[in-house]
């Protein structure tokens, strides 16, 4: 298996950079965030752009810096208070003994603190200043009060200063912040895992206009791909016809049929560690769609269908298969059903649903297909579970735990 640990993978961090000498450090914070996964967007005090240029952060972060309260430009990009609700954390580096004062007086009159004040992510600051700065009593008093409502302190560090002093005042290393924000998050049950999903159905030509296809909605496979996300996976998703939005940090394919669908997943394949297979792949396909719309007779019309290769075999099959999770939608005899295909296709877990309508009672919510509520029962080599009926996604996020624990018992 080839787990790798992006820390930081899925991760909203918005970089507050301050007015002293460090700010220059602060560019290649933004390389490294963004190297161990974090999405990041950046707000400077206008004290900071003494320093160094917003074109700076722009060029690096791939997103416009928001330098003061009332710039318009920016703020119809992305608003303060929207700032403040899409970080999951805001890092102040460096943090000024300025701005750290600001901050402890809760004052809001410019951007960086008024989005402090604004938000209830985790907040935390890597003070850099001169040394007699940071050792002077109401530095030292502002920092207990903010360690007090739950800022984070990361350094400073000791070492010989800009101003040719020694002593405690410099920014923490790099390297060192990088580890403190990654600290701030209990990583999800699949941090850095690779996860490919395939969701939806597939639609396989019979001319130009007409297919065979089924009632599959995605949402399941989506549901289970933001449950995923959640917990830290990166997760590519391989989709046939659907009308859903794409989960935030996924990576989407798009496919119409099930020879797209295959090859999706087989030029992919080798790098994932996890396989779920959701969609509902067409089992047949017509052997020679038409170049033209068939025009209508009174005659009968027969059309000769062929086997579309089966996906999850041929990946349950490679020589190093990633964990396999196969779906069966049935509509009789499920548990029979399931444990035959989780033993022929040789898979590590399979979860089966009822697709059958209920047309006799109609006050029951139908599960399955289309519905937006589902119940999965869930089989491995020496055991099952039963996930009662729910909504999809919290369905979703019970069967992602269950997935993260076989998988661990199986990786470790």
């Amino acid at each position: 298996m080839h787990g790798m640990k992006a820390s930081l993978h899925n991760k909203n961090i918005l970089l507050g950079v301050c007015g002293g000498i460090a700010a220059y450090k602060a560019a290649e914070l933004v390389r490294r965030l963004q190297d161990a996964g974090a999405s990041i967007r950046v707000v400077m005090t206008p004290g900071a752009t003494k320093f160094i240029t917003p074109l700076t952060f722009q060029a690096l972060s791939g997103h416009p810096v928001h330098t003061s309260l009332l710039d318009t430009e920016a703020e119809a990009a992305m608003g303060h208070i929207e700032l403040a609700r899409w970080a999951d954390l805001i890092l102040i580096a460096p943090a000024t003994a300025n701005s750290i004062a600001r901050l402890a007086s809760g004052r809001a009159d410019e951007l960086l603190s008024a989005i402090c004040l604004a938000s209830s992510s985790k907040i935390a600051i890597a003070p850099a200043m001169n040394h007699v700065m940071w050792m002077a009593e109401t530095t030292q008093k502002n920092v207990q009060q903010l360690q007090k409502s739950g800022v984070k302190v990361f350094g400073p560090a000791s070492g010989s200063q800009a101003c040719g002093d020694v002593g405690p005042g410099r920014l923490l290393e790099i390297d060192e912040l990088i580890t403190s924000c990654t600290q701030l998050f209990s990583t999800g049950e699949l941090q850095g895992i690779k996860i490919m999903i395939t969701a939806g159905p597939t639609y396989e030509p019979i001319d130009p206009v007409r297919f065979i296809g089924n009632r599959s909605s995605g949402q399941m496979g989506f549901a289970i791909a933001r449950a995923a996300i959640e917990q830290g996976a990166v997760v590519s998703l391989i989709t046939g016809p659907v009308h859903l939005e794409t989960p935030e940090h996924s990576k989407r394919t798009d496919v119409d049929t099930a020879l797209q669908m295959h090859q999706a997943v087989m030029n992919d394949i080798k790098e994932q560690d996890i396989f779920i297979a959701t969609a509902a792949v067409a089992d047949y396909r017509p052997a020679k769609p038409l170049p033209q719309k068939i025009k209508k007779t009174d005659d009968e019309l027969s059309i000769t269908l062929t086997p579309n290769p089966d996906i999850l075999k041929e990946v349950a099959a490679l020589d190093s298969p990633p964990f396999t999770l196969g779906f069966a939608a049935e509509t009789q005899n499920l548990k029979d059903y399931a444990l035959q295909k989780l033993k022929n296709k040789k898979l590590h877990m399979i979860a089966a649903n009822l697709v059958a309508h209920n047309l006799e009672n109609k006050d029951e919510q139908d599960t399955g297909f289309n519905s937006e509520y589902n119940a999965l029962h869930v089989f491995w080599s020496n055991g099952e579970a039963t996930l009662e009926r729910c909504r999809k996604m919290q369905l979703a996020r019970q069967l992602i735990t269950l997935l993260a624990k076989k998988y661990d018992e199986i990786t470790t």
